[in-house]
C-alpha cells in the first residue's frame, strides 16, 4: 500500500502542506482546531514520517556503528545488550559488524560507515589492529568515535576501559596468596593494549612477590582460543611439571586448560591452580568452576553509548567535545579452581 504523504493530508483538509507539519509537531502558532483535523486524518490514513527526508533536514541518520572482534563472546555479547538497550531508548539504530580479529576487514568496515554516514561509531580493535590510520580518518570526517576494551592508546577520542594491569594484578597475587610459587601467564596476542596490560600485571606481581620472571613461563595465544588453552595445558604439564599456578588472558582459554587437565588427571586446584578473566558463563559450569576476574560488559557497553552520545549531542550544537576515559571496576571472583 502506498505511504500517505504530507501533501494528501494537506489537500484533503484545504491547507498548506507547512501547516499540517507544523499542527503534527504541535506548534503553538497552530489553532487546536486545525490541530485536531490534522492528526485525526493522519490517525486515519496511518500516515507515519518519511525518516529519510527527516534525516536530509536534520543531518541526522539516527544510526551508529559498532565494530568488534567477535559476536559469539560472551564479554561482547553483553557489551552489545548494552549498547543496543541505551540506542533503543534514544531513538538509534546499531549497525552491528564484526571484525573476526582481522585489521583488513575492520579498515573495510570502518570505511562501510564512513559512507553510510553514520552519526558515531563505537568500535573494540581487533587482535591484528596495529596501525590507526583507519580510526584517523573517521576523527578526520569529524565523526564521533568511542573506543572500547581493546583500543589505541595514540587516538585522541573517548575510551571506556578497565585497568587491566591491576586486575591482572589482582588474580596473580591471589594465586600468590594461595601459595603458588611457579605462575604461567597464557596471554594474548602481541598488539592489544589489553593484552599487553595484563602481561606488565603479571609480571610486575611476581617481581613485587620476589618472584623472579621466567620468559619460558609465558605461553602467546593467536586466536585466544579454548584449543590453545588445552595445548597450552599439555606443554605447561609436561615441559614444566612443578607449575602450579595459571593465569589465562580471557576464561575461553583458561576452560581449555581445565578440560586437559580433567581428562589427564591433574588434580585442581591441588596440582595447579587456575584463574582466567571476564567471568564468562562456562566459568561457572565447568567443573571445577572457574576463579576470574569479572569484567563489566553490559555496563562497558551502556557507558560507551552514553559518551557517543554525548560527542553526537555537542556537535549538533555547534560546540567542541573534550574526549572522555572512563575506567570501570572490576572484581575478584574466587571460586574452586584457586580454593586449595
Amino acid at each position: 500500500m502506498k505511504a500517505t504523504t504530507l501533501k494528501e493530508i494537506a489537500e484533503t483538509l484545504g491547507i498548506s502542506i507547512t501547516t499540517v507539519s507544523k499542527a503534527l509537531k504541535n506548534y503553538a502558532d497552530v489553532s487546536p482546531k486545525t490541530k485536531n483535523a490534522v492528526i485525526a486524518l493522519a490517525e486515519q490514513l496511518q500516515y507515519t514520517p518519511n525518516s529519510f527526508a527527516v534525516n536530509l533536514r536534520t543531518k541526522e541518520s539516527k544510526t551508529i556503528g559498532l565494530i568488534i572482534p567477535e559476536v559469539v563472546h560472551h564479554f561482547f555479547s553483553s557489551v552489545i545488550n548494552g549498547i543496543i538497550d541505551q540506542a533503543e531508548k534514544n531513538g538509534y539504530l546499531v549497525i552491528i559488524l564484526q571484525s573476526n580479529e582481522s585489521i583488513a576487514l575492520e579498515k573495510k568496515q570502518v570505511a562501510l560507515l564512513i559512507n553510510k554516514r553514520v552519526d558515531g561509531i563505537l568500535i573494540s580493535l581487533s587482535n591484528e589492529s596495529n596501525n590507526d590510520l583507519h580510526l584517523k580518518e573517521i576523527l578526520q570526517k569529524g565523526i564521533p568515535l568511542v573506543q572500547f576494551d581493546k583500543i589505541s592508546k595514540l587516538i585522541h577520542s573517548s575510551k571506556v576501559i578497565i585497568d587491566d594491569q591491576k586486575a591482572a594484578a589482582e588474580a596473580v597475587q591471589h594465586l600468590i596468596d594461595i601459595g603458588c610459587k611457579k605462575i604461567v601467564h597464557i596471554r594474548g596476542p602481541i598488539n592489544p593494549q589489553n593484552a599487553i596490560d595484563r602481561f606488565l600485571g603479571y609480571k610486575k606481581t611476581l617481581e613485587k612477590n620476589g618472584i623472579l620472571y621466567d620468559p619460558s613461563l609465558v605461553y602467546t595465544c593467536q586466536q585466544v582460543s579454548f584449543e590453545e588453552g588445552f595445548e597450552f595445558a599439555k606443554k605447561i604439564t609436561t615441559n614444566h611439571p612443578d607449575v602450579d599456578g595459571v593465569f589465562a588472558i580471557t576464561d575461553l582459554v583458561a576452560v581449555g586448560v581445565l578440560a586437559y587437565c580433567n581428562e589427564n588427571g591433574v588434580k585442581i586446584p591441588q596440582q595447579i591452580a587456575v584463574i582466567g578473566f571476564s567471568n564468562w558463563f562456562m566459568s561457572q559450569v565447568m567443573t571445577p568452576k572457574l576463579s576470574t576476574i569479572d569484567q563489566p560488559g553490559r555496563e562497558m557497553g551502556e557507558v560507551a553509548f552514553n559518551l557517543l552520545l554525548d560527542e553526537i549531542n555537542v556537535n549538533k550544537e555547534g560546540g567542541t567535545f573534550e574526549p572522555k576515559t572512563v575506567t570501570l571496576k572490576t572484581n575478584l571472583i574466587a571460586r574452586a579452581s584457586t580454593r586449595k
